[in-house]
């Protein structure tokens, strides 16, 4: 593959393991439909490159977490639907309505706004409301449902398309008890809808996690994140899976981040390396400078801690990890120079780096790793 050569670091998007990611959901899936979440820029991933790839597995609808995000798809060319998953400020309302975007809503304020909008610009508004069952972030208690309903009802503009909620402990655990308690929740909100014949036509819960473990919170429509790109939500979803005795499914990692080396130097034995002379060499070194740091998303818990891939072998961190920059240790990797190849995620030779990998030594998730990846870092799709 060649990439250009005045980058000195970008993701690659292998586009058929992609393509694999999503027909192993829609196969678990059946009937249900998928919507890929490709909220911060695709979790890391790039969010045209993503969408994209998605159109042309014949996708038809993208999850995002701003208008900004849905307007960044409108104006590339994208007719799917798009569900603002995050917040709509009460002043976006006119932009929501302008470019077409589907809208989760619980406030009240929110819902007037969006009726005021498209009275004035003569259009109907989709709206998805999200319902409390047990995370307490976004949502309207199910006690409240009446309310909502009947101020919804007063706006001849509005459609209520969705009923969504969220699950807050199916990733952590391999115990149902709080999914189940929260899924009959989600069950009481359809059923206040189905009492009084009010059409709702779709229902939409399940995550990665559950789309993968609970058939039963499938419904009409499934918000898939993570797993698209190849990560399993957590080490309990895959656990949980093998114990239900359900196949798992091959899911292969989308993104892979490299770099170049920017300088190699000598050092000697005894030489401190990096702010804070956190490390210290114990014989004579070669050191390769990477220009990566923290504000590209390599994590400053990294230092001293991780390594990246050179010519196929673990070349270790030494010294903390800069705002742009970091060193490595290529002592024992013969023939290092200017501008080889550096692999930070992904496979080199035999070896390979998982974001899961770096999660643990950074202390957090999958999740974090990929999305905090600076937008700004070119995306180049292959494969």
């Amino acid at each position: 593959m060649n990439v250009d050569k005045s980058f000195t670091q970008w993701v690659e998007i292998d586009a058929a393991s992609f393509r694999q990611n999503v027909e192993a959901f829609r196969s678990r899936l059946g009937k249900t439909e998928l919507m890929p979440v490709i909220k911060s820029n695709a979790y890391g991933h790039g969010l045209l490159p993503i969408a994209r790839l998605a159109e042309s597995l014949g996708i038809n609808w993208f999850g995002v977490n701003s208008v900004e995000e849905g307007i960044s798809l409108r104006q590339a060319g994208f007719q799917q639907k798009i569900l603002v998953l995050g917040y709509v400020p009460l002043a976006q309302a006119e932009l929501a309505v302008e470019y077409d975007l589907r809208v989760v809503v619980y406030n009240p304020e929110n819902i007037r706004a969006l009726a005021e909008a498209a009275r004035r610009q003569k259009k109907k508004v989709y709206l998805h409301l999200k319902v409390e069952t047990g995370t307490n972030r976004q949502g309207i208690p199910i006690k409240k449902i009446g309310n909502i309903w009947r101020e919804i009802k007063k706006h001849p503009q509005l459609v209520l398309e969705g009923l969504s909620s969220h699950f807050a402990n199916i990733e952590d655990t391999t115990d149902d008890y709080y999914p189940k308690f929260q899924l009959e929740n989600f069950r009481q909100a359809v059923d206040w809808f189905k009492q009084r014949d009010i059409n709702v036509p779709l229902r939409h819960m399940s995550c990665s996690a559950a789309s993968i473990l609970f058939p039963e919170t499938h419904f009409e429509l499934a918000r898939v994140g993570i797993g698209l790109y190849g990560l399993w939500p957590s080490k309990e979803t895959m656990v949980s899976c093998r114990l239900r005795g359900q196949e798992a499914l091959r899911l292969k990692p989308v993104l892979s981040w490299r770099a170049r080396v920017a300088q190699v130097k000598n050092v000697a034995r005894g030489a401190y390396v990096g702010y804070g002379c956190t490390y210290r060499t114990t014989r004579p070194t070669r050191l390769a400078v990477i220009p990566v740091g923290y504000y590209d998303g390599y994590d400053r818990s990294l230092s001293n801690a991780a390594y990246v891939l050179i010519r196929g072998k673990r070349a270790p961190v030494r010294g903390r990890v800069c705002m742009n920059f970091f060193m490595v240790d290529v002592t024992d990797i013969p023939g290092v120079k200017l501008e080889d190849q550096v692999t930070l995620i992904g496979k080199d030779g035999r070896d390979k780096i998982t974001a899961d990998q770096l999660a643990t030594l950074a202390g957090t998730i999958n999740y974090e790793i990929v999305s905090r990846i600076n937008p700004s870092i070119p995306r180049v799709v292959v494969g």
